[in-house]
């Protein structure tokens, strides 16, 4: 193996044991290559550049922008409200909201972490004082909120798309019915679980009236994805231009139409916001240089040359793909894992014939469950922050919905036509 790759085998799991953040290991990692395979640093910093400065990748800050005026704002409540009048009857009440709502909200924020802390601040403890246990409010909310990266617009499908080749609008187009399909499955989960912890459901059916007002008032909020995916589907605009559009919309609905926001929340929104695109943005450039660098060593064609005893077999080859970013996803954030992957594994899956939408439904659907899963599992130290228990108790409350979860990211990968059927 070349020292630069051995270097950062060694230094870049290192880091992540050590909780440095993911931007800044891969940095220093990529740094140290730098040094000892004297390769020029011109040549890396102006591929660190030029990851950047690519039209679909605008999108993503004004995605993250449209989710933090909203999160600020009145919409998130609006469709909380709207989801209770839905569900909130059925056993497991409650539980059923927050999972609602969060594909409602995801079809928003396009974040997982920001789906949590949307919802959950608000579900957390209104579960608990329905008669949930703490673990139970938590562990539902947390897994709940990967599908803020399943339900387009999605920050980790616009990572794929410009990282593949592949059309962001596709990408959206395929990513509703998988989102649905898993959103349904944790409803299910939550319903069984419901049962088998005896939660009692204390909330009454919403007659048709109250369903109506509740529909009414999360109007604003209810039409955005119809205005996102509609202009996007239609062929009327690009994803970053609806994502400018979203930015626009929400700003109009809340600070203009709802009244919901004044100087000081702007103001978090922006500081939020920009945080936010500084850390994803840190790891794009970052990952790829790393990138650049495997290539220089010609690291994917090492792994297709490992691989291709079963690049024949899709089914063998999708299997391994997924434990591989399982393993992975433990330990580097999701855009990581899409960044670095995704060259490596582009010749090796487009070569088995295996479409490369679809491809990025089922990888996006794998690496969030590394929201889930520590040391790295960003959504479960969310959680803890908002329902103050540990991250023990709580890795272990999850683990229903996360072997629930796997099994869904299966079928998704071996039924491709869950995903492709709008396409």
């Amino acid at each position: 193996m070349d020292a630069p790759i051995l270097a950062i085998v060694i230094c870049l799991p290192l880091l992540l044991i050590l909780s440095v953040p993911i931007g800044v290991a891969i940095g220093m990692s990529v740094a140290i290559a730098i040094i000892i395979g004297d390769i020029p640093v011109q040549f890396l910093m102006q591929r660190m550049f030029f990851s950047l400065d690519t039209f679909p990748l605008l999108a993503v800050p004004f995605f993250i922008m449209a989710g933090e005026i909203m999160q600020k704002g009145s919409m998130a409540q609006s469709l909380l409200n709207f989801s209770r009048c839905l569900v909130g009857h059925i056993t497991g009440g409650l539980a059923h909201v927050s999972v609602l709502t969060s594909m409602f909200y995801g079809a928003l924020s396009g974040s997982a972490p920001a789906t949590v802390a949307a919802v959950g601040g608000t579900m957390i403890p209104s579960m608990e004082k329905e008669g949930f246990s703490k673990s139970f409010a938590t562990a539902t909310n947390v897994s709940a909120g990967c599908l803020g990266v399943m339900i387009p617009p999605s920050v980790p499908l616009i990572i794929y798309g410009t990282t593949a080749g592949v059309s962001v609008g596709s990408l959206f187009i395929a990513g509703i019915v998988p989102g649905l399909f898993i959103g349904i499955i944790l409803m299910a989960t939550c319903y069984f679980l419901s049962k088998y912890y005896g939660f009692k459901t204390k909330s009454k059916k919403a007659t048709y009236k109250e369903t109506l007002k509740a529909f009414w008032e999360a109007k604003y909020a209810i039409v955005v994805p119809f205005i996102v995916l509609g202009g996007i589907y239609g062929g009327v605009t690009t994803p970053t231009e609806a994502g400018a559009i979203a930015v626009t919309y929400a700003f109009i609905v809340e600070g203009i139409v709802l009244r919901s926001l004044d100087f000081k929340k702007v103001w978090e929104i922006l500081r939020s916001a920009t945080l936010t695109n500084a850390t994803i943005f840190l790891v794009v450039a970052t990952a790829s240089a790393l990138g650049q660098i495997l290539l220089i060593y010609n690291v994917p064609d090492l792994i297709v040359d490992a691989l291709s005893g079963i690049a024949d077999n899709k089914m063998l080859l999708l299997f391994v793909i997924i434990i591989m970013l399982l393993i992975l996803g433990t330990f580097m954030d999701a855009l990581a894992n899409i960044l670095i992957l995704t060259p490596l594994l582009h010749p090796l899956v487009s070569g088995a014939g295996i479409d490369m939408t679809h491809f990025g439904i089922v990888m996006i659907a794998a690496v969030s469950l590394g929201f889930l899963t520590p040391p790295v599992g960003v959504n479960l130290f969310v959680g803890c922050g908002i329902s103050k228990i540990s991250i023990e108790r709580l890795s272990y409350a999850v683990l229903p919905f996360l072997f629930v979860m796997l099994i869904a990211v299966f079928v998704l990968a071996y039924v491709p036509q869950i995903s492709l059927m709008l396409l």
